[in-house]
């Protein structure tokens, strides 16, 4: 088995950054896995034995995920895919921050335009069936 990287310095940003969200997901389910694995009350082990075992298992659990990601980051496929996005982030032209706020600002206003509007239409349905109704 060799430990290098497949096209090192090719996609550095995407890769590191996938490989960081998924053990920052590994951590916490990790963590919660130890949290749940302590609040178990094993009787027939022994108190140390116990808290070992509490600590060990999801410590492999994150060196085995922290392989995969390892494997997964460097798998020709999957490496050269993160490579090719990275590339065509770099093309991407990026709206500048006056063009954001201005099209926030727009959808904001209309959504409140088309909910006062659709709530003034319910109220005035709600009227008319209850009148109609007598309710």
């Amino acid at each position: 088995m060799k430990f290098s990287i497949y096209k090192k310095g090719q996609g550095k940003y995407t890769r590191l950054g996938s490989a960081m969200a998924w053990m920052a997901i590994a951590v916490f389910g990790c963590i919660t896995l130890f949290n749940k694995m302590t609040a178990i009350d094993i009787e027939a082990m022994s108190q140390s034995n116990e808290k070992i075992l509490d600590t060990l298992v999801p410590v492999g659990v994150f060196l085995l995920i922290g392989w995969f990601v390892y494997w997964i980051v460097n798998k020709q496929s999957i490496a050269d895919f993160m490579i090719d996005a990275e590339g065509e982030m770099k093309k991407v032209s990026w709206s500048s921050k006056q063009e954001i706020i201005v099209s926030t600002t727009i959808v904001i206003v209309v959504v409140i335009i088309m909910a006062s509007f659709l709530g003034l239409v319910d109220l005035m349905f709600q009227m008319f069936f209850g009148s109609l109704f007598g309710k």
